[in-house]
């Protein structure tokens, strides 16, 4: 089947926005969210800078009996799913249960509940690690936590596959409304800035050591030395575009038209990475052109040798600085599979607004024929967007959103 799926709603829950009004004024001024962690003392660590949400009280959104089961990452999720259902105008409660789904992804599960809970083992003794520590580290625990919350009991899944899993489980979403479930909620959240976390981050040696914000996280400039991460993300409530129309749905920001995956090469083996080839799927998939793109919301890894890698896919898809680029996550920092469903829901308000949001503190390095938008918001008619993500190990995923006037 090839329904159309549209985004009907949207909870999201970033550091320099909770909401999707605040998210987007944010954005839009290009609001840095980067900082000094407050969440713990970093000082002895050799990188000290995230994207944190502040003011976040999960008491104030989850009812109190959800609090000692959960990790914040999924009290994020949770509450974002609330948002997200409001802002569709559904009461899950009001369709039938096998009709609805979920499906998420996650990059690193509940690390904060599992620090706590292995301190307490390693200094109380095993009476004192609670039973939710079965179930609330794990990956899959949002998709789980979501689906009982709101008596969803349709096809249910998680996607582990770094910042590339946010746009899979779209994706994997879409194929379960085209094959005739009515509702998925989808998307990605992460929350893994603690000691645990912090060290397992620092592990992959990608992460920036520079204590500027404004000049920790520079994708595709000539300062390049990292990136920043962050905790948060974003879900979406997907539907059949007709299955909406028919319930009355109001809030319809765009379609999932497009979609493609790869995965790279071994390494020295000599072969093209395999991001090129993904974007062109993903077109392929919804059917335009690369000249039918409008803006390109980048992955910017913040590496010289992963941009160089996604400048070349661009510039061998579009041309030389053929399609404007943005990565509005240097105002955030890198937040793993909540990272692309973030993008996607910047892709749908740069549509409706008519406004490609920029990329903040970066000077484009003339070493990348790309046409990155920094500086200040760019006025555009968008059309269609295109948002790509990498994984770490080799994932690459591409999504085509398509507004829907």
């Amino acid at each position: 089947m090839t329904a159309k799926v549209v985004i009907t709603g949207i909870g999201i829950a970033a550091p320099n926005g909770f909401g999707v009004d605040d998210y987007w004024a944010a954005t839009r001024v290009g609001k840095n969210a980067i900082g000094r962690i407050t969440r713990f003392d970093p000082s002895q660590y050799p990188a000290r800078l995230a994207g944190e949400i502040q003011g976040f009280e999960a008491r104030d959104h989850l009812p109190g009996r959800l609090i000692p089961q959960t990790d914040r990452m999924t009290q994020l999720a949770l509450t974002a799913a609330d948002s997200a259902f409001e802002d569709a105008g559904v009461k899950p409660g009001d369709l039938p249960e096998y009709d609805m789904g979920v499906v998420t992804a996650s990059t690193a599960g509940g690390f904060e509940f599992g620090q706590n809970e292995l301190q307490a083992l390693w200094s109380k003794g095993s009476q004192y690690v609670s039973a939710y520590q079965s179930f609330a580290w794990f990956y899959a625990v949002n998709s789980g936590q979501i689906s009982i919350r709101n008596g969803m009991r349709g096809h249910s899944a998680v996607v582990v596959s770094d910042q590339a899993g946010g746009l899979d489980a779209i994706a994997q979403a879409r194929r379960q409304i085209r094959k005739g479930a009515k509702l998925i909620c989808s998307g990605g959240f992460d929350a893994s800035i603690c000691p645990w976390g912090w060290v397992a981050q620092l592990a992959g040696g990608r992460i920036s050591t520079s204590d500027n914000p404004e000049r920790a996280y520079l994708p595709f400039d000539v300062d390049a030395s990292g990136y920043v991460p962050g905790e948060g993300g974003a879900l979406l409530i997907l539907e059949d575009a007709e299955a909406a129309r028919r319930r009355g749905a109001e809030n319809v920001y765009g379609e999932i038209a497009g979609y493609g995956s790869t995965f790279d090469p071994r390494p020295g083996s000599g072969r093209e990475p395999g991001l090129r080839r993904a974007i062109e799927l993903a077109l392929a998939d919804a059917g335009v052109e690369p000249g039918d793109i409008d803006v390109v919301f980048a992955d910017a890894a913040g590496t010289p040798e992963l941009d160089r890698v996604e400048a070349e896919a661009l510039t061998a898809v579009f041309g030389p600085a053929g399609v404007p680029v943005t990565a509005p996550k240097t105002m955030t920092g890198r937040l793993y599979s909540g990272a692309a469903p973030v993008d996607v829901v910047a892709a749908v308000l740069a549509i409706r607004e008519g406004l490609i949001p920029h990329t903040v503190n970066v000077t484009p390095s003339p070493e990348y024929a790309i046409d990155l938008v920094t500086g200040q918001p760019r006025p555009a008619a968008v059309r269609n967007a295109l948002v790509v993500a990498r994984g770490y190990g080799g994932f690459n995923s591409a999504v085509v959103v398509r507004g829907t006037h």
